[in-house]
């Protein structure tokens, strides 16, 4: 099966239909939303609809961090950049949007993938996995063979080998990385709507479960119409030069 996953939309409405294009032409057969559908961007009505739609069919949603500030208002933690998108986001969703996000779960599984926005030891500490060190703490909290999460907006691998070593792999853009049967691994998916990683490309994981591999494939977008929209609602601006730069 090939399983597209959307992680770290926020509100990004040009990004997230390029993507959603990508995944149709590859072929996807399950869509995943790993979290963070609003924050930062201009639309995030636009993308809360379209989840209700996809999860309505059949998709996989689960909370992410900025999802759950917009439904509880509690933006502690969050960089002043941050707080701002969110506070403006708040008053663009309805109530029936805000309800949508608030009951998103934290994890969902399906054989023996677990999905998760942030570390899956405690999804709601909204923790990053960054290292090694944090990769073994999901692979000591969870018995999943392949465990997916985002958060970081930036993509790589983890390994466990039988002996139970760790090893990380940062992906090649657009060509499939081994998920090996003796090894069990998490993957952290890249952001659709706010690259992090130098490459303003969108990212969107393709997991086929059938050749084993995984690969992030990059996507060109309109990230200069994207920007024009954050200047235009008065969003700070910098959240619209970093789509330029992949920052």
């Amino acid at each position: 099966m090939l399983i597209g996953i959307f992680s770290d939309i926020h509100a990004n409405r040009e990004a997230f239909d390029a993507t959603f294009a990508a995944a149709e032409r590859a072929g996807v057969e399950r869509v995943v939303l790993l979290g963070d559908l609003v924050g930062y961007g201009p639309d995030p009505a636009y993308i809360v609809d379209r989840a209700r739609e996809l999860v309505a069919a059949g998709a996989l949603c689960v909370k992410g961090n900025h999802d759950e500030a917009a439904v509880t208002g509690n933006f502690s933690g969050m960089s002043e950049n941050a707080r701002d998108a969110l506070r403006w986001t708040v008053g663009r969703l309805s109530a029936a949007q805000r309800a949508f996000l608030d009951e998103m779960p934290m994890v969902q599984r399906q054989d023996d993938i677990l999905y998760t926005h942030a570390g899956a030891w405690r999804p709601e500490s909204w923790s990053y996995v960054k290292d090694i060190a944090d990769a073994r703490r999901s692979f000591e909290a969870v018995d999943a063979r392949i465990a997916v999460c985002g958060h970081t907006h930036v993509p790589v691998v983890f390994y466990r080998l039988p002996n139970g070593a760790i090893t990380s792999f940062v992906p090649v853009a657009n060509k499939p990385a081994p998920l090996f049967p003796s090894r069990r691994s998490v993957i952290v998916c890249g952001a659709v709507g706010q690259p992090r990683d130098g490459n303003p490309a969108a990212c969107l994981g393709l997991l086929d479960t059938g050749a084993a591999t995984v690969t992030m494939l990059r996507v060109p977008y309109d990230w200069d119409e994207t920007a024009r929209k954050i200047s235009d609602a008065g969003l700070p601006g910098w959240l619209g030069m970093r789509l330029k730069i992949g920052r």
